[in-house]
């Protein structure tokens, strides 16, 4: 089915006849290149080219996970990469799970040398988070990188606010919410924070379960720097953590400015 967001001179199956004729053409170059036929039964020739099109299709697993990646820290959504792969917002997200999603535009730009006071890559985030098991994971997995100090979690927005206003308490360099927190929700905790003149330049990621793209956008109304969904494995939950910690330290950058010499 053709996607409207997707224009071209050519047809669906045009394009799908360009890109089998591509396939073969590259998986029987490779195969001559890498295999030496010799005297080979054709046969043979035919299990090197399917030994080439079994690396191809890995190399294309991979190489679509870094372009959905890149896709979302664009702007695309789970929708958009469903679209992009002809698979449904739900298949999407089970095949790239835990993705890093930012504003575009960003919402709230981190402000320059966010982290430490003196600019180190060492930074303490407050983890707001009313499941135990989670937040055991979300602590581990920001602490596996090294950058970051301490992690302090909290189970709602009422903890967090105080937490965040009570004199003597270190003040965060990042602030990780779940939506779905008890006595004042993930989104009312964003339109405080957003709303109070100390709080708001602290960046803010939204890691949750929920993909809908409407509780997305509310989140990037309501100046969260990025949003990521809870992946169900264990494994591609830490990544997802990992890449929290990735998009604070490449954010960083972005806005540090260059030294002076």
């Amino acid at each position: 089915m053709a996607r409207n967001d997707f224009p071209s001179a050519l047809t669906e199956d045009e394009i799908a006849r360009l890109a089998d004729t591509a396939v073969a053409d590259l998986a029987r170059r490779l195969a001559t290149r890498v295999f030496d036929s010799g005297d080979r039964a054709r046969d043979n020739d035919a299990l090197g080219r399917l030994r080439m099109l079994a690396h191809l299709s890995r190399a294309v697993d991979r190489n679509a996970a870094e372009e959905a990646a890149a896709a979302a820290a664009a702007g695309a959504r789970y929708p958009q990469l469903g679209d992009a792969w002809y698979v449904t917002r739900q298949a999407a997200r089970q095949r790239w799970p835990g993705l890093v999603f930012t504003a575009t535009p960003a919402s709230r730009p981190l402000p320059r040398g966010a982290g430490t006071p003196d600019g180190a890559d060492h930074y303490d985030v407050l983890l707001v988070e009313d499941d135990p098991a989670d937040g055991i994971i979300i602590a581990e997995g920001l602490r596996e990188q090294g950058t970051v100090r301490t992690v302090t979690r909290v189970d709602d927005g009422r903890a967090a606010l105080r937490f965040l206003r009570e004199q003597g308490n270190a003040r965060p360099a990042l602030i990780v919410i779940d939506l779905n927190i008890p006595r004042m929700s993930g989104q009312e905790l964003l339109t405080v924070l957003s709303d109070d003149p100390a709080l708001r330049a602290i960046p803010v990621v939204v890691l949750t379960n929920s993909d809908d793209p409407r509780d997305v956008h509310t989140a990037f109304d309501l100046h969260a720097n990025a949003y990521v969904t809870k992946p169900v494995r264990l494994d591609d939950f830490l990544a997802a953590v990992r890449g929290i910690d990735t998009f604070f330290h490449s954010a960083r950058r972005e806005t540090t400015p260059p030294p002076t010499y």
